[in-house]
C-alpha cells in the first residue's frame, strides 16, 4: 500500500507483542494529511505511539521535539531544500537518543549523501508500504540502519570517501591532547617552561609533564626535535590559548 494514500486505507497493522516497547514517534511534515492519515494508521499499531506531529518548516521544531522526548522521528527533507543537514543535525543534537528517519518523496542520491552525513538511520521512500515503515522504525529503534538499494550504493561509497579523507589528513600531532598542543604550540614561539607556564596558567612541573607526553607521543628525544615536528606538520607560531 502507497503511503500517500493512507487515508484510504483503514486497515490494522499486524501481529504485535505486548512484550514490545512502547516507541514514541514524531511525524515531521509538511504535508498535513498525510501525517494525520499516518498518525491514524500507526495509531493502530500496539508497540508504537504517536507523540506528536509537526511541519519540517515549522522555526518551532526543535522546541516540540525537545518537548515531546521522541524515540523516532521521520521527517520530509524535500521541503527543507538546502537547510536539510542543518534541521537534520539539529534534531539529532536535541534528541540524541532519537533516531531519525526520512519519509521522502525525493530520491536524489546526492539528497541522501546528505541524510547519511547528517546522521538519519534509515531513508524510506513515501511510495513504500505503511508495513515496510514499521519494520523499519522497529529497526532502527533496535540499532539498524536502512537505506533503499538504489540508494544505498551512493551512501555507502560517500562515507567511506569520507573515511579515507579523514584518514589522509591525519597528523602527527592529532596524538596530541589540545593542552599539549598549547604547549606545543609555546615552545615554537620560543618559550621555555616558566614562560609558558605563565601564559597557560598551569604550573611550571605540569608544563614539564606535557612535555615530556608530547616527546614521547611524537618519538622524539628533544623540545628541539619536537619543534621540528610541528614546523613540518604545519604548526605555525602563535599565542597560547588558556583552558
Amino acid at each position: 500500500m502507497n503511503l500517500v494514500r493512507l487515508a484510504e486505507d483503514n486497515a490494522a497493522g499486524g501481529p504485535h507483542s505486548e512484550q514490545m516497547p512502547i516507541r514514541r514517534l514524531l511525524l515531521v511534515d509538511d504535508h498535513l494529511m498525510l501525517t494525520e492519515a499516518l498518525s491514524d494508521r500507526l495509531g493502530t499499531i500496539e508497540d508504537i505511539w504517536v507523540a506528536g506531529r509537526c511541519c519540517a518548516s515549522d522555526p518551532d521544531l526543535l522546541d516540540v521535539a525537545r518537548r515531546l522526548r521522541p524515540d523516532v522521528i521521520t521527517i520530509e527533507v524535500l521541503q527543507l531544500g538546502s537547510a536539510a543537514d542543518k534541521v537534520l543535525g539539529g534534531l539529532i543534537s536535541t534528541c540524541p537518543g532519537a533516531r531519525v528517519v526520512v519519509l521522502s518523496a525525493e530520491r536524489d542520491a546526492s539528497a541522501a549523501v546528505l541524510a547519511a552525513r547528517a546522521g538519519a538511520a534509515a531513508w524510506v521512500p513515501k511510495d513504500r508500504g505503511a508495513d515496510e515503515l514499521v519494520a523499519v522504525l522497529r529497526g532502527v529503534c533496535a540499532g539498524d540502519a536502512w537505506y533503499p538499494p538504489e540508494l544505498l550504493g551512493p551512501v555507502l561509497r560517500a562515507l567511506r570517501s569520507d573515511v579515507r579523507q579523514a584518514a589522509d589528513r591525519t597528523g602527527p600531532l592529532d596524538v596530541l591532547s589540545p593542552r599539549e598542543r598549547d604547549v606545543l604550540t609555546g615552545m615554537l614561539d620560543g618559550g621555555r617552561a616558566r614562560q609558558i607556564a605563565d601564559d597557560l596558567a598551569i604550573s611550571v612541573d605540569t608544563v614539564r609533564t606535557h612535555t615530556k607526553s608530547i616527546l614521547a607521543k611524537l618519538g622524539v628525544h628533544s623540545r628541539l626535535d619536537a619543534v621540528r615536528v610541528a614546523r613540518a606538520a604545519g604548526l605555525r607560531p602563535e599565542a597560547v590559548g588558556g583552558d
